[in-house]
């Protein structure tokens, strides 16, 4: 049997594509990655559908790359290496279980934030988010990616918030972590008050981990629990601004201290007029009003006294930053924090924010922290220049994690795809500066197309046991190989 028949039989001929257009759209993405066309793209509807594919893929020897959100994508870990079937899970949506007595939602990988964030207000709750998602952006997806969330108060491990899953390994056996590997099923534990919370286990191992940033080289997930909060009755945001980053710098640490706000972060102009702006020419003349750097502080209120919460927090950043000699506002030059509060809350409006100043973007991001950033900083400036690109034309985003002891630290490369010369100015600067950046010391966790052999090449006795790893639970080398250093 052809395979396309093969996998019809498994997923319904109506989900399974190889159009030209199909196959296009998932040959590429806004990286460097190398195209490379898929052969089919298949859209399983549930955990059978995916187990059968990957079965099938083992027998044939063919590479699945898992795909959970829309596009654009951007880091080349969608793309396939060696073609293969994409497995498109966007029909995964449903939101199985949300729990409030236990802060907890069980979600598919086809669930977008926006779709969770709009089910999760009813309960009268919210979940940690990266700053301005996409409106395609899958919540596992992002999970799976260890993406920064904006308030490190509640994030109590890199890992959070992402806590029990479900996955379908590359020799195709089913697995749940945490403490949902039982005993008994779901609605065993559920009925036993069981929220699927605990990610660690089975036993002493954290196998959530071994599939968390593995950019599905190791197997797929069907669904997980995620963290979450309570959603604020009242929510007051500050803005500091500041003519050099390190006048910020141990203010923000005594907040992080304090466990003072709940979003916590720090933009330069660039970035902070490209998240509130409609259009080139705003972005621009928003841009040049701006102080070279802010830092943005919300405190919030909850259902019990909200008003007194805000208060007392809003009285203890003041004083905070009166020892410190900087000024908390609630607008900056026209801009209110209430329209910053906006656009930290909710996902991105289209065009998508990083696309929005030139329509291309490429981003450096790795861990370090928060009080090495202005030599990265420092570093990236000097190499923008040599390259020929201002340094008004790239973003800066810090955000603090774990409660401050590590920070994200991410540049933000705006170009324009049609005009060849400066997107090759662009890729040249990304490579260079990718390099010079690790070689400082920063942290790339999260080791995207190129940047899996510069770190891999590093470590060659941890690259040594991955592969060991990737031989126990995909012996046959069918999860989207050709990635990290697989």
């Amino acid at each position: 049997m052809p395979e396309k028949e093969e996998l019809a039989a498994i997923v319904g001929g109506e989900n399974v594509s190889d159009t030209p257009e199909a196959l296009e759209a998932y040959s590429r993405d806004e990286s460097f990655v190398r195209r490379m066309k898929p052969q089919f793209v298949a859209r399983p509807e549930n955990v059978a559908e995916v187990q059968e594919i990957v079965k099938w893929a083992n027998s044939t020897g063919t590479p699945l790359i898992p795909v959970s959100s829309g596009p654009p994508h951007f880091r080349g870990d969608t793309v396939p290496s060696l073609g293969g079937v994409v497995v498109d899970l966007s029909r995964m949506k449903r939101i199985i279980r949300i729990n409030r007595r236990n802060r907890v939602a069980m979600v598919e990988p086809g669930v977008t934030f926006a779709e969770l964030q709009l089910e999760l207000k009813k309960e009268g709750m919210r979940l940690p988010m990266p700053l301005s998602p996409r409106s395609s952006k899958s919540v596992i997806g992002s999970c799976l990616e260890r993406e920064p969330t904006m308030i490190p108060k509640y994030q109590w491990d890199i890992s959070d918030p992402l806590l029990c899953t479900e996955v379908v390994f590359g020799t195709g056996d089913l697995f749940r972590t945490g403490e949902a590997a039982g005993p008994g099923s779901l609605e065993d534990q559920w009925a036993s008050g069981q929220a699927q919370t605990n990610a660690m286990g089975p036993f002493q191992v954290d196998f959530f981990r071994l599939i968390q940033g593995s950019q599905g080289t190791m197997g797929i997930l069907t669904w997980a629990t995620v963290k979450c909060e309570l959603l604020p009755q009242l929510q007051k945001t500050f803005l500091v601004a500041s003519q050099k980053l390190e006048d910020l710098l141990d203010f923000t640490y005594k907040l992080l201290w304090a466990r003072l706000g709940d979003e916590l972060l720090i933009l330069n102009n660039f970035n902070l007029a490209t998240l509130l702006a409609k259009n080139p020419d705003e972005i621009k003349s928003l841009r040049e009003t701006l102080p070279p750097w802010v830092l943005i502080v919300c405190v919030a209120g909850y259902e019990r006294l909200p008003q007194e919460r805000v208060d007392y927090q809003e009285k203890d950043v003041m004083d905070t930053a009166q020892s410190f000699g900087v000024t908390p506002v609630t607008a900056i030059d026209g801009v209110q924090g209430s329209d910053i509060l906006e656009a930290l809350s909710t996902v991105s409006a289209e065009p998508y924010w990083k696309l929005r100043y030139k329509g291309g973007c490429h981003d450096i991001f790795f861990l370090t922290t928060l009080g090495k950033t202005p030599e990265f900083i420092a570093c990236m400036d000097q190499m923008a220049a040599e390259a020929g690109h201002p340094g008004t034309d790239f973003g800066v985003y810090l955000q603090p994690q774990i409660q401050g002891r590590a920070c994200h630290c991410e540049f933000n490369l705006s170009y324009d795809p049609a005009n060849p010369k400066e997107l090759e100015k662009v890729r040249k600067l990304f490579f260079d500066a990718s390099k010079a950046l690790m070689g400082m010391g920063g942290f790339f966790s999260r080791p995207y197309g190129p940047w899996a052999e510069m770190a891999y090449g590093r470590d060659g006795q941890s690259a040594m046991a991955l592969r060991k790893v990737k031989g126990i639970f995909d012996p046959n080398n069918v999860m989207n190989p050709g990635k990290l250093c697989f």
